[in-house]
């Protein structure tokens, strides 16, 4: 089922996910929440979502990642859930990517994060799993996963001159690099 995604500003945004439980994560209302993660990324054209986007406060994302982004960089990231994740720096080193969210439409914003990460999560069996990424991989995990603790990327934007409106971001900074 599509759900409505919550909008900057929503409550349940900012603040920390519940952890989920064995005993939920089992549970056919689990399995419904995973059918409807989807749904909604891919009616809303996204290429990530989590559970406090739909109004959903449990620690679970979904990402998929595939074909050749705007960046040249190919990526091969089939669908992956990811429940009660830890995210860990594996670097220092930052890279810059404009992001955009579906819980902030309509704008895009220059962020810096950690180039590459490592995370481990649960699968939907319950089994633990890791995943080291770098790369725009490392941005999209770090984004998705943000959103479990009440982070939106707009509050990692170190300069707010570099926020603006879509349709400004395509007509007058897509091709500019940053500097």
């Amino acid at each position: 089922m599509i759900r409505p995604i919550c909008r900057m500003g929503h409550p349940v945004l900012r603040k920390k996910a519940q952890i989920v439980t064995q005993d939920f994560l089992l549970s056919d209302d689990f399995s419904q929440l995973v059918e409807d993660l989807k749904d909604s990324m891919k009616h809303y054209g996204g290429i990530g979502i989590a559970a406090p986007q739909i109004g959903v406060d449990l620690q679970v994302a979904i990402i998929e990642l595939q074909g050749v982004n705007r960046y040249g960089e190919v990526l091969d990231l089939p669908l992956q859930l990811f429940i009660n994740p830890e995210l860990h720096p594996m670097t220092e080193e930052t890279q810059g990517f404009w992001e955009g969210c579906l819980s902030v439409p309509g704008l895009r914003g220059y962020v810096e994060r950690p180039s590459a990460v490592r995370v481990v999560y649960q699968d939907q069996k319950g089994t633990p799993v890791e995943l080291e990424a770098q790369g725009f991989l490392a941005t999209v995990l770090q984004h998705e996963l943000d959103h479990l603790q009440g982070v939106l990327y707009v509050d990692r934007i170190k300069d707010p001159r570099l926020l603006a409106f879509q349709e400004e971001f395509e007509q007058f900074i897509k091709e500019r690099t940053i500097e």
